[in-house]
């Protein structure tokens, strides 16, 4: 798994000691707000090793996410393959972090990392990324990185039970020229594609 980063965070592999904060966001309804049900630390823990092995085997994924000045985990970022059961196909983006850490901008930095990362090491055409209808901060976050909203692809997410959470919208972005950098691991560097810094309402 590659590491990446950027000006304040550290995109890493997962580590023993990220389960007990992970399974707290987990556990936290406003967090789980636009997710649905609340997990159990079983159910929080299976999630990372799932998200392990996923990257071992694609080459892509999730990745722990790391306040650099601090050490602190404050929740995770990545790519992932959309289900086949939905109505659209290819890779999405998605973040999810800790409530200390919503308002300073971190996922719109870290998602811009992985857009990156996915354009440039993976050589991805399209991204996409979505969520609930409702959820606006995140939308947000989807519009800050430069990714764009057509309603005709709205769509009711199939693995979601009647009710406010099965209403979906789709973002997309395309591979364009980059504007920067980020640092790999290794001390390589990667283009990144930046967007004006607006600090997140949530995330």
């Amino acid at each position: 798994m590659p590491e990446l980063r950027t000006d304040r965070l550290l995109l890493r592999r997962w580590r023993e000691s990220d389960l007990e904060p992970w399974a707290a966001m987990n556990a936290d309804p406003e967090v789980r707000e636009h997710l649905g049900e609340l997990l159990t630390r079983e159910q929080s823990d299976a999630t990372v090793a799932l998200m392990q092995a996923e990257f071992d085997e694609r080459g892509f994924g999730w990745w722990a996410l790391e306040a650099s000045e601090t050490g602190e985990f404050i929740g995770r970022v990545g790519l992932d393959e959309v289900d086949e059961n939905m109505p659209f196909a290819g890779v999405d983006i998605g973040w999810r972090l800790v409530r200390s850490a919503w308002g300073h901008g971190y996922a719109t930095e870290a998602a811009l990392a992985c857009l990156a990362f996915g354009f440039e090491a993976l050589g991805l055409p399209e991204v996409v990324a979505s969520t609930t209808v409702n959820n606006l901060r995140s939308q947000a976050v989807m519009r800050r990185i430069g990714m764009t909203r057509d309603p005709a692809d709205d769509f009711e997410d199939p693995s979601v039970p009647e009710g406010p959470l099965r209403q979906c919208v789709l973002y997309r972005t395309f591979r364009r020229m980059p504007t920067g950098y980020i640092t790999l691991g290794d001390g390589t560097s990667r283009a990144q594609y930046t967007q004006n810094h607006v600090p997140d309402q949530q995330e």
